[in-house]
């Protein structure tokens, strides 16, 4: 039972094991009257001795209808001494802990054909899960003709099952570990018999993709609509085929491009996007970004930013560079530990009450601002008396400075003025609000998914601020994040702990090989080989293809996942089939190709019929299939001559390049990186050398002359 004691002033009824681990989302309920266990042996343990099935409860911190549950069922009294009399009761951050949450996950989409947070399973003593569900209401609840049962009534109804009718419970349990079972082991190198070798097969992605575009908003689908930040990233790839007559066949009834620009100028607009301090929230609830879930997670804006990023090389329009600056500010401000890790998520709610922090009145503008620039700024983000939402207004652009600029007459400088003071002004009184929650563990995957970002902006925007930033979260990230040479998961309050996952492993090893190609530190493109060489020691799955999600010293848990579709981030799968490719182009090791290839081809076909699952996995495809080029520099990085060569290459969007520079005098760096060696200045110059499809090009030391190269 939680430890129950009676309360002195300003202390708490009760206690729970919770109260030692470093998840703020477990912290949450440490004090609630569930004797809550974390995930681990002693729990297991006692499940075992007691014979008792457990009851395991997922979620995260900024998760609103997870709070909902823990005030409405975990806070009350009766239903926790439910939970306690029957079930040996578990928590888990979904965040910490992504290896439960993907197998039981799997397991309630099985059973109910959805799933969610929080995330409610019931298992046996020994881990087979044999129901399960997602939020239940603390009471019976009717939906139309649809009873929702009540919390009370499933922990009952599961209670006498377990006790009265075992036998149905361990038909359930069996059938359910076979299925997760299998599908752990599928053999991903039998699901294909064709070899792949045609860019034509992204062009039929792009057209299944477009084909859920809305015209009309941008994005794709209807609500709630997700930025699907590797969709749009993998059109935009089709897009510079397609305009090199590389793909074949009819193009969709939208150019790949138009669709991409479309999407990111209404997230811009719209009320997904922070107007005034900048970054995502994590979607929207309708189809026009308007209303947003207003928490804002790490990896979303670590994979906008660089979608904007991408689309700013390729456009040159000042909006798109504009957002990413704004994204990474808010990065900056809000999500940067004093240590340089990033922390994981900002919550929703702020004093209880959901987007309350962002919402604004036309009072509290008019206040605030003068007449003319309340009018101004109200009109351009449309602030209305009877509001957007719940009776205040959510910002968001519903015209134009052009437009504005005539209905004021005044000119398009003086209404961008107007707007830039009230912007300034309004975020200001915003920082006096009570701030959202922030969720400050540091999770290794997502900082290496920011790393990237941080470092690709630097490079290409020339902002040694955003260098510095990805420096210090690569030294903390390698210094902190590791021990006895086993990368770790998670961060928090001095205590880093739980063995690293696939994706840790293969997204923190992308981050330093980008970091590499922003400052040419030999040092960083040798910490990401020693990450990839360890997970495939650590992940591979030799038998089948691909790569587990944990490590072959992981605990046994009832099946060993392995994640193959890209969701709300890439898959480790995806992740590791784009670092290896980009290792194979630096290193020129086959075996690094051959490993992403396998894995590629065994699941192209189900790639291409289902693209927006997949739309990080078709960017390394398309890696794969396209000439990729190696462009080495010899020079001094810091000298006049290489920097214009460089220049050349960082004002450029090429996704299926790797880049390297040293000065020739560099022995242990030519070494170390083989696209390098053999090299050497012309006429004690700075020299590129390009080379594509195992064939090199003249070296060249004339910016003109790699323009022409790259065209």
């Amino acid at each position: 039972m939680a430890e129950q004691q009676p309360p002195r002033q300003g202390e708490h009824t009760h206690t729970n094991r919770l109260i030692h681990e470093t998840s703020p989302y477990l912290l949450q309920h440490a004090h609630n009257p569930v004797d809550w266990y974390p995930w681990g042996d002693e729990a297991l343990k006692r499940a075992r001795q007691e014979d008792k099935p457990i009851l395991l409860s997922v979620g995260y911190s900024s998760c609103h209808w997870c709070h909902v549950m823990e005030h409405e069922s975990f806070e009350n009294e009766e239903i926790a001494t439910l939970m306690n009399q029957n079930f040996i009761c578990i928590k888990v951050d979904r965040e910490e802990r992504p290896d439960i949450d993907a197998i039981y996950m799997r397991a309630v989409q099985a059973l109910t054909q959805q799933g969610g947070w929080p995330m409610t399973v019931f298992l046996t003593p020994d881990g087979r899960p044999f129901f399960g569900g997602t939020y239940y209401p603390p009471r019976d609840r009717h939906y139309g003709q649809y009873m929702m049962p009540g919390f009370p009534r499933v922990l009952l109804s599961m209670a006498h099952a377990y006790r009265e009718e075992r036998e149905k419970v361990e038909e359930q349990a069996n059938q359910l570990a076979q299925y997760l079972q299998q599908q752990s082991e599928a053999p991903l190198l039998q699901r294909s018999t064709r070899h792949i070798e045609s860019l034509d097969l992204l062009g039929t992605a792009s057209h299944a993709l477009i084909a859920e575009y809305d015209a009309q908003h941008g994005g794709f689908g209807s609500a709630p609509k997700f930025p699907n930040t590797m969709a749009l990233e993998l059109l935009l790839r089709v897009h510079l085929h397609r305009e090199k007559g590389e793909i074949e066949g009819q193009p969709p009834r939208y150019s790949e491009l138009q669709v991409v620009e479309h999407s990111l100028q209404q997230m811009a607009q719209g009320g997904i996007y922070d107007q005034l301090g900048g970054g995502f929230h994590r979607y929207s609830v309708d189809a026009e970004w308007l209303v947003p879930h207003f928490e804002k997670m790490l990896y979303d804006n670590a994979l906008l930013s660089r979608v904007y990023l991408h689309t700013y090389l390729v456009t040159k329009e000042p909006l798109y560079r504009r957002i990413v600056e704004e994204t990474l500010a808010y990065v900056m401000r809000e999500m940067l530990s004093p240590e340089g890790g990033f922390y994981s998520t900002q919550d929703a709610d702020s004093e209880g009450v959901e987007g309350k922090f962002f919402l604004w009145t036309p009072e509290e503008i008019e206040q605030a601002l003068e007449s003319q620039d309340a009018r101004i700024f109200m009109r351009y983000y449309d602030v209305t008396r009877q509001g957007n939402f719940e009776g205040k207004t959510i910002l968001h652009v519903v015209t134009s400075v052009p437009e504005l600029a005539a209905e004021f007459q005044r000119s398009p400088e003086e209404i961008e003025q107007a707007l830039r003071r009230g912007r300034e002004r309004l975020f200001q009184l915003r920082e006096q609000r009570v701030k959202p929650g922030r969720d400050e563990k540091i999770l290794t995957s997502w900082n290496g998914l920011m790393l990237r970002s941080f470092a690709e902006a630097a490079r290409h925007l020339q902002r040694e601020d955003y260098l510095q930033v990805a420096l210090k979260n690569a030294e903390f990230l390698l210094s902190t994040m590791r021990q006895n040479g086993r990368l770790l998961r998670t961060y928090k309050d001095g205590r880093a702990h739980i063995q690293g996952y696939l994706e840790d492993y293969v997204f923190l090893a992308d981050g330093l090989l980008a970091v590499y190609e922003a400052c040419f530190d030999v040092r960083w493109f040798q910490a990401a080989q020693e990450l990839v060489e360890q997970a495939i020691a650590l992940f591979a799955d030799e038998q089948n293809g691909g790569f587990f999600d944990t490590g072959k010293d992981h605990e046994e848990l009832i099946c060993r996942p392995k994640d193959i579709m890209d969701n709300a981030t890439p898959s480790g799968n995806s992740g590791a089939a784009d670092v290896l490719l980009r290792l194979a182009a630096f290193t020129g090791e086959s075996s690094y190709r051959e490993r992403a290839e396998n894995y590629l081809q065994a699941l192209a076909d189900v790639m291409v019929q289902h693209p927006q699952a997949f739309g990080h996995a078709l960017g390394a495809l398309d890696f794969a299939l396209s000439p990729a080029r190696e462009i080495s520099i010899l020079g001094d990085p810091a000298s006049v001559d290489t920097q214009a060569l460089l220049a050349v290459v960082n004002q450029r969007y090429l996704p299926n390049s790797v880049l390297a520079c040293v000065q020739p005098e560099n022995k242990a760096v030519l070494t170390a990186i083989p696209l390098l060696a053999g090299r050497s200045m012309l006429q004690q110059k700075a020299t590129a050398y390009v080379c594509q499809n195992f064939i090199c090009q003249q070296p060249v030391s004339f910016p003109h002359e790699l323009e022409q190269m790259l065209a």
